[in-house]
């Protein structure tokens, strides 16, 4: 399949996960209202712990919310996404296998792949991906994570090998970025950072998600520069 033919054009430079298990109390509408308010490009329902139709209800009441001004993907499950009218889904590497959600969702559906090393990097369906996540780059709390963090050299090193073999790739980071660590991240090789907990269990989840697209846009502009 041609992946200029199957590629959607995906903004993913400040990427939020909306958890209903870490939400720092907030209303899932007004999250979802406030970080594509303060700017957020992506968004994803990330609901580990719901059963079906709960995973169903939760991610209409987002992508309500998200009322087309920036996609809203379902994280794993390819039939929450379907059901709820999901842009597309997030797929880990013991989800549905890449083919095969391309196949079930169709052409306009975004299909994202955490790739968490060199090996998942070689093996990626690259062709068949509107991006790619790397992670987790650093410790996080937000997911019971057996495989050590990744840090910035092999951030760099696993975004060198998808782009070696997809110059236009999107890479994406994600796990345990916030503003002290975003712009380090943009200059390891990152187009873009996916978040929890530094913009969803914010006090202020607006002015959290502007800080963070600022420093990615200047950390992306900056790396642009000779």
């Amino acid at each position: 399949m041609n992946p200029v033919m199957r590629r959607n054009r995906v903004d993913h430079r400040l990427y939020v996960l909306i958890d209903p298990a870490a939400r720092g109390g907030h209303d899932l509408a007004a999250l979802t209202d406030q970080v594509i308010a303060g700017g957020a490009t992506l968004i994803q329902l990330r609901d580990k712990l719901g059963g079906v139709r709960d995973m169903i209800a939760r991610a209409r009441v987002v992508h309500a919310a998200a009322a087309g001004r920036v996609p809203v993907l379902v994280n794993d499950r390819v039939d929450v996404a379907l059901a709820a009218g999901a842009d597309g889904v997030h797929l880990g590497q013991d989800d549905m296998p890449v083919a095969d959600a391309c196949r079930v969702m169709g052409q306009r559906a975004i299909i994202g792949l955490t790739v968490k090393s060199m090996a998942q990097a070689e093996a990626a369906s690259l062709d068949l991906l509107d991006y790619v996540c790397v992670g987790g780059v650093f410790a996080t709390t937000s997911k019971d994570n057996p495989d050590a963090p990744v840090g910035l050299a092999g951030l760099a090193g696993i975004a060198r090998t998808l782009r070696a073999r997809d110059a236009a790739i999107p890479v994406g980071a994600i796990a345990g970025i916030d503003a002290g660590n975003a712009a380090d991240v943009i200059a390891a090789g990152a187009d873009g950072i996916a978040v929890i907990s530094a913009v969803s269990g914010a006090a202020d989840p607006l002015q959290a998600a502007r800080t963070l697209r600022a420093i990615v846009d200047g950390a992306l502009a900056q790396r642009k520069r000779p």
